[in-house]
């Protein structure tokens, strides 16, 4: 794997959100909605998200009460979700940082009750890096937090096609994707619980994806 070109996607995200201002659109995700209903009923107050892009779910988690924590290695990105927060009246819900999710995460130990990532872990991350962000993740998380992402699974139409990168890693239209089946995902099992692997399909493609939640034990 070409870890130069995995690195470039920084920059090819980072084009694409200055040059489109809402790149998937102003409405919160399918799973960003899904995952406020499993929140709400375990009680979680404060949450950590990965890769918030452009804060269409960040900023519906707040609105929905969360006290919200976001990361994403986009600056402008960032910026724009602390802008909409302001102008929302949002500030004592969220925050926002840049950061690069490879490090391990600027957070004590047992800080959040939940944590939600919409498909950042299908970026361009070796299964390595992404154990050892999901590893950061449960140590972030307190005893019974839940874990809720999704991934584009291996059904997917892109799977198999483009430029391979890699391991699971496809290139098309400049993105690289990390495509994950079933067995995969039981990769990410050291310190969790797997609640469910629910399928959902997502835009006008559709990207098939997987919901993922899991609990700390």
């Amino acid at each position: 794997m070409d870890k130069k070109l995995l690195i470039k996607q920084s920059q090819h995200w980072e084009e694409n959100f200055l040059s489109k201002p809402e790149m998937f659109g102003k409405e919160p995700s399918i799973a960003a909605i899904s995952a406020a209903e499993i929140f709400k009923k375990s009680n979680v107050e404060r949450i950590l998200e990965l890769g918030s892009g452009q804060g269409r779910d960040t900023l519906f988690f707040a609105k929905s009460g969360f006290n919200i924590e976001a990361l994403d290695y986009s600056s402008s990105a960032v910026k724009d979700i602390l802008n909409k927060s302001k102008e929302f009246k949002l500030e004592n819900y969220l925050n926002a940082k840049t950061f690069d999710v490879r490090k391990k995460l600027p957070f004590e130990k047992e800080t959040f009750d939940g944590c939600f990532s919409h498909m950042l872990y299908c970026m361009a991350f070796s299964m390595d890096e992404i154990e050892k962000l999901n590893n950061e993740v449960n140590r972030v998380l307190k005893k019974g937090g839940i874990n809720i992402f999704t991934v584009r699974n291996t059904s997917d139409a892109d799977h198999n096609n483009g430029t391979h990168r890699g391991e699971d890693l496809y290139e098309n239209d400049g993105f690289i994707v990390h495509f994950f089946s079933e067995d995969k995902i039981k990769r990410l099992l050291s310190g969790f619980e797997l609640i469910d692997i629910n399928s959902f399909n997502e835009g006008k493609f559709p990207r098939k994806l997987y919901k993922v939640t899991l609990v700390k034990k």
